[in-house]
């Protein structure tokens, strides 16, 4: 299973690829919404996880975006602030406020592939 990360801090990055791939997931990164963009068409992958606030385009118009191109993945919005409120962020399949306990991301994940 593919799980593409589009964040553009570093340090996030660096957490959820060294956590996925030890739960056995491939991942592909994206520091800007431009090449989160890209490789969301390139790479096809299983599921996505998503910052709200990324430089180059906010996340809600890129979760637009590819829920346009392939409705089917699942995307998780992930952010260190709570936009919940915020109906924009309710097209993703999930929302998840950073931390470095990725216990609560790791179990939507796992929840929201083996549906």
């Amino acid at each position: 299973m593919k799980i593409l990360v589009v964040d553009d801090d570093e340090h996030i990055l660096r957490l959820y690829k060294e956590e996925l791939e030890d739960e056995g997931y491939q991942v592909v990164m994206a520091q800007t919404g431009a090449r989160g963009l890209e490789l969301f068409e390139r790479e096809n992958p299983d599921l996505v996880t998503l910052d709200i606030l990324i430089p180059d385009m906010d996340g809600i118009t890129l979760l637009r975006r590819m829920k346009e191109l392939k409705p089917r993945v699942p995307i998780i919005m992930s952010t260190a602030y709570d936009y919940r409120d915020d109906f924009a962020v309710w097209a993703s399949e999930a929302y998840i406020v950073k931390s470095a306990d990725l216990t609560e991301l790791k179990s939507m994940i796992k929840k929201l592939l083996n549906k």
